[in-house]
């Protein structure tokens, strides 16, 4: 159980939703873990000091993925803290929805920059310390509508496609550094975005769903605990469907 003692793992947006789930399986695993945030600084502390409660190490960093400058200096900050970053999850992220034709301009914009330039803020500040070690693994968290879309979501399906392909691209260029780059795409899921919609609409979508409910967040964190592991050491560039099946 115990397969990631000895590495420190980042997970972006883990102050509730799925990052939770992620963050607290990383550490169960033997993990450190860099919980970041932005605004919910109560509910990252209750994360770090539940791992804490669990006899995990964790600490939480404070940053707006969108700036560039202030992934940088989070990265220093973490690297002073824990000596380096073996795993990075990208799980911070964003869904305003809206029909493409009453979408408002800023849905859009904040959609790309949380979703897409925060996730490649942090792939390039993180990688070159992966590529000095010649190791590390990094899981980008996209969505099944980044693979089917999904309507009223132009801008969410299109960042999380986005994230796809640099999941896919940043792949090619980090093999050569025994760095594996991968991408989990969750589907219906209790936890995070989904558990916002009415019980009608629930109901509606679970019906479309071949095993007939919801994920949960455990299974999530739990493929992404595999990608992050040696166990899936020969696997990189790939996209992990985590959806009961839905959009087969």
């Amino acid at each position: 159980m115990k397969s990631l003692i000895g590495k420190t793992a980042l997970v972006t947006g883990a102050s509730g939703g799925i990052g939770k789930y992620i963050a607290e399986e990383l550490a169960l695993r033997g993990a450190k873990v860099a919980l970041h945030y932005n605004s919910s600084e109560k509910a990252a502390e209750a994360i770090r000091n539940q791992i804490r409660a669990n006899g995990g190490e964790a600490e939480i960093f404070c940053c707006d993925i969108r700036s560039n400058s202030a992934v940088r200096d989070m990265i220093k900050e973490i690297e002073e803290a824990f000596g380096g970053i073996d795993i990075l999850v990208n799980n911070a992220g964003v869904a305003l929805d809206a029909r493409i034709h009453k979408m408002p301009e800023e849905y859009f914009d904040n959609t790309m920059a949380i979703n897409v330039k925060g996730t490649w803020n942090t792939m390039q500040h993180v990688l070159p310390m992966m590529m000095e070690k010649k190791e590390g693994a990094i899981i980008n968290i996209s969505s099944v509508s980044g693979i089917a879309g999904n309507i009223g979501q132009s801008a969410y399906s299109g960042s999380k496609a986005a994230v796809i392909g640099m999941t896919k691209t940043v792949a090619k260029e980090a093999a050569a550094y025994s760095i594996r780059v991968n991408a989990v795409a969750p589907g219906f899921i209790e936890v995070g975005m989904s558990s916002q919609i009415s019980d009608k609409l629930r109901e509606m979508l679970v019906q479309q769903i071949p095993m007939k409910r919801q994920g949960k967040g455990e299974e999530v964190a739990k493929t992404v605990a595999f990608l992050a592991s040696d166990d899936a050491g020969y696997i990189t560039g790939q996209v992990i469907e985590v959806n009961g099946g839905m959009n087969m």
